[in-house]
């Protein structure tokens, strides 16, 4: 069993910054593929950033330059650094998990993890 728990989420003005944390607990070996998913008001599900099996790290398209991925194995917790926020950045950020060996940039593409955290909502305002 893998739970996963966001937080970090709230409302910024456009060029603002957010860091969201996802704690992540049950077992999860250091090496499961990690990311964030974000959920557009349109209803739209993204692959945001992602870490992959083998370290691996990539990054949609249009957040490149702005958001870093990170994860503290030590704290079992994995972060994204959000900067430079627009508005269409906005929607609930989603931590996931999965239990395969894919690279990074499946995941982004994908959006498919096995595990899930409830979500923290991002509101970015102009």
């Amino acid at each position: 069993q893998v739970e996963l728990v966001e937080s970090g989420g709230g409302s910024v003005q456009a060029g603002g910054s957010l860091r969201l944390s996802c704690v992540a607990s049950g077992n999860i070996p250091s090496n499961y593929p990690m990311g964030w998913v974000r959920q557009t008001p349109g209803g739209t599900r993204e692959g945001v950033a992602a870490i992959g099996s083998d370290g691996s790290i990539s990054y949609r398209d249009s957040v490149k330059g702005r958001f870093t991925i990170s994860k503290d194995n030590a704290k079992n917790t994995l972060y994204l650094e959000m900067n430079n926020l627009k508005p269409e950045d906005a929607g609930m950020y989603y931590c996931g998990a999965h239990n395969g060996r894919l690279k990074g940039a499946y995941y982004v593409a994908s959006a498919n993890f096995h595990y899930w955290g409830q979500g923290t909502r991002v509101n970015v305002s102009t």
